[in-house]
């Protein structure tokens, strides 16, 4: 084996190596971030009621539910939903249902685009942060919790179990 033939094999086995790693760190790490931020908004509604009636029935305009419904529903999925996306337990439904909360609260909260939607879409002052968790449920959404998910460890049970 030539010196470039061994150079290519070792790199080449380097980046397989990296990427083995660093794919579910990325996902375990995004899938984190995301989950932290949306239990601490739900800890933030829990812990204040009255603000956050106020805030339903005041500056939140949630399509298609009555504000205490949505301030119910909005409170308990950001309390209950991250954990599992956190754990990677049904990690991709997890993540679909936070990219929706995610979207709805985008659309609900007007004083996140003050330059107009379409205009606040693009402009990277303007909800940042929701954004960015759009980008990294996606990616769970795309590929999975990762390896290092309870998904991935449940997986040869629910394998072995399918296949009696």
């Amino acid at each position: 084996m030539s010196r470039l033939q061994r150079l290519t094999h070792f790199y080449d086995r380097g980046a397989e190596l990296l990427a083995a790693w660093l794919g579910p760190t990325a996902l375990l790490l995004m899938r984190l971030w995301v989950a932290i931020a949306f239990w601490q908004a739900g800890v933030v509604k829990f812990d204040d009621p009255i603000g956050t009636h106020y805030l339903f029935h005041e500056e939140y305009h949630v399509p298609l539910l009555p504000p205490d419904t949505a301030a119910f529903l909005g409170t308990w999925i950001e309390l209950i939903v991250p954990w599992l996306l956190g754990f990677g337990l049904a990690g991709r439904l997890t993540a679909l249902l936070l990219f929706a909360h995610n979207a709805i609260a985008v659309i609900s909260y007007p004083d996140l685009w003050p330059h107009g939607f379409w205009t606040g879409l693009f402009n990277t002052s303007d909800f940042a942060d929701h954004k960015s968790w759009a980008l990294m449920l996606l990616a769970v959404i795309a590929w999975g919790p990762g390896r290092w998910s309870l998904d991935a460890v449940l997986r040869p049970y629910w394998m072995a179990k399918a296949t009696r």
